[in-house]
């Protein structure tokens, strides 16, 4: 086993987009497992765009990363020492243990991977945090009917894939958003989308109306910007809006110079009765049991497929991680930390 280990480190707050002298690359001992304790050895991390927020020293939901500290994510690991009676050296694991190829646990936070059920990065995509949240989105706010009508922007990320799955397992029409035609072709041919736009067309408004000829009744929101924008005049009554993030908002460093909605979208808001509600998915983790079941039966059956977007090597996080919030990612994106002992 190496003496070393490597890890990510946040070294100053981005100012707009994050930038490579905004992250730090260190070494340092392995550390050694106390009494109760055991020691992980990173296989996947997870890069997703909700850690951009923590790298902002603002009020949130979550505490920021420290100067200095580890950057915040998702990982599968290996237990490779242990002095904890329920961990066995051996055990795959995932947990938010961040950037770093090694780290110690006490057990708190984590949880035991069945290899034998899907590949274990899955635990980071569709079978973990970006599939939960997009089941209890739909589950929760969006409540799918058979018959309506389902938007969601990203439709070719971690979370926009599963929604609009979600949504045909339902019997709804889903329509995505995505940045390019590749995508959008991914989208429709092999996710099942009945339709998808691509956002960085110059005539979005009129293909997302063409796509929606009645209207919209769910509007899975990851995005905000102009994606909002087009969508808001086709809301119908009664309609559902989970909002689940806004990246094209996460590097603005201030209110930006479009257009003011805000009148429009009230009156949409009002005149046809939508529901707006924000969510966390750990606002709902009671119901992670249910959505292991469900998810892995849609697996088994075929009715939900995923892509996955793979970088190797820790010290590539950061650039794969700006990529992400430029769109560039195609699928979830996780980073290669070490091998794989159950490929």
């Amino acid at each position: 086993m190496t003496n070393t280990m490597q890890r990510v480190v946040l070294a100053a707050r981005p100012e707009g987009a994050p930038k490579d002298s905004d992250f730090r690359l260190e070494e340092a001992p392995v550390p050694t497992p106390g009494d109760g304790e055991f020691l992980c050895r990173t296989i996947y991390l997870s890069l997703d765009p909700y850690m951009r927020g923590r790298m902002d020293d603002k009020k949130s939901y979550a505490k920021p990363v420290a100067i200095g500290g580890v950057m915040e994510g998702g990982t599968v690991s290996e237990v490779i020492a242990s002095n904890h009676g329920d961990f066995q050296v051996g055990d795959i694991v995932e947990a938010r243990t961040g950037w770093q190829t090694h780290a110690i646990s006490n057990g708190a936070g984590m949880r035991k991977i069945n290899a034998a059920v899907a590949p274990i990065s899955t635990a980071l995509g569709v079978l973990g945090m970006p599939g939960m949240t997009a089941y209890a989105g739909m589950r929760n706010i969006g409540q799918p009917k058979a018959g309506e009508t389902v938007v969601v922007a990203a439709a070719s990320g971690a979370v926009g894939a599963v929604v609009g799955q979600i949504a045909k397992i339902h019997g709804c029409r889903a329509v995505g958003v995505a940045g390019s035609d590749d995508k959008c072709a991914y989208v429709t041919d092999t996710l099942g989308f009945d339709a998808c736009v691509n956002h960085n067309d110059p005539d979005l408004r009129r293909l997302l109306k063409e796509a929606c000829p009645d209207g919209i009744d769910v509007y899975f929101e990851n995005v905000a910007g102009k994606v909002l924008e087009a969508v808001i005049p086709l809301l119908n009554p009664f309609s559902r809006v989970p909002v689940c993030g806004l990246i094209a908002q996460y590097n603005a460093t201030g209110l930006g110079d479009g257009k003011n909605m805000l009148p429009v979208l009230m009156r949409q808001t009002l005149t046809n009765r939508v529901l707006w509600r924000g969510f966390i998915v750990s606002d709902f983790w009671d119901q992670f049991p249910d959505f292991e079941i469900a998810m892995g039966e849609w697996i088994k059956t075929g009715q939900v497929t995923f892509k996955e977007d793979r970088v190797a090597g820790l010290a590539n996080a950061p650039r794969a991680f700006q990529g992400l919030l430029r769109g560039e990612n195609f699928g979830k994106l996780v980073v290669e930390v070490g091998d794989d002992p159950t490929a």
